[in-house]
């Protein structure tokens, strides 16, 4: 079956841009922890943060963090993804989770839109559970079973395989995650998983994320020769979300 992307906020830390705002006044504050937390809670912290942002003094806003619950997404993604190494990830295991069932698949939009390339791209999956499924009945019959079978026939699963993933990351790496997944010369599915995280942090704690999003909303593409030429198009999506 094609897998559907699907992406949850399950935590955040409570009230992500008070917890920031302390953390940057105690680096300067002469007040002690209790009553620092009193005079936070009592006021609107929302143009202290803006300045923070503004100054780049980012190393307060790594104490708000953001756990994400992901299925929908391609082992090609999660492979693009935990390379993000500033953060915690933990994914459903081709090991311990049977594929017997039948596994799910990411089908890529210029497949999906060609019939033809379709037609072969779903018979490319049937072959793979088909033979998937005739490795572990085989390694069953020579007495490896459970994840001695899973974890050697799992080989012949393609990147299409639908993967089931947890992620943890502070604000700050999500805003550099942001600065490069969601950039339109990101591959397309980490694209479209980075945007969707986006759009659930961002009513949590607008003013850390207000500018969150692929580098050219707020200024020159680095990417220069190679830029996608819609950086006006793109800033006009971000400041929508």
């Amino acid at each position: 079956m094609e897998a559907m992307l699907k992406v949850l906020l399950l935590k955040h830390t409570a009230d992500p841009e008070e917890t920031v705002a302390m953390a940057a006044k105690l680096c300067y504050s002469p007040s002690d922890i209790e009553l620092l937390k009193v005079k936070i809670a009592t006021r609107d912290q929302k143009k202290f943060v803006e300045k923070l942002m503004e100054m780049g003094h980012m190393s307060p806003i790594e104490h708000a963090s953001f756990v994400f619950a992901v299925e929908g997404i391609s082992r090609a993604c999660s492979h693009q993804l935990v390379r993000h190494r500033l953060a915690s990830f933990s994914q459903q295991s081709q090991r311990y989770v049977s594929e017997e069932a039948g596994f799910d698949y990411v089908v890529p939009p210029s497949i999906e839109k060609d019939p033809e390339l379709k037609g072969y791209f779903e018979e490319a999956m049937e072959m793979a559970q088909k033979t998937y499924n005739h490795i572990v009945k085989k390694l069953n019959s020579k007495g490896l079973k459970g994840e001695e079978a899973n974890q050697d026939a799992r080989f012949v699963l393609p990147n299409a395989c639908e993967t089931k993933i947890m992620i943890t990351m502070n604000a700050r790496e999500l805003i550099h995650f942001f600065s490069q997944r969601c950039c339109h010369r990101a591959q397309w599915e980490i694209r479209a998983l980075a945007t969707e995280m986006l759009k659930l942090v961002k009513p949590v704690a607008p003013t850390i994320f207000k500018k969150a999003g692929p580098e050219c909303i707020k200024g020159k593409c680095p990417e220069g020769e190679y830029n996608c030429g819609k950086a006006r198009e793109i800033r006009a999506f971000f400041k929508a979300l």
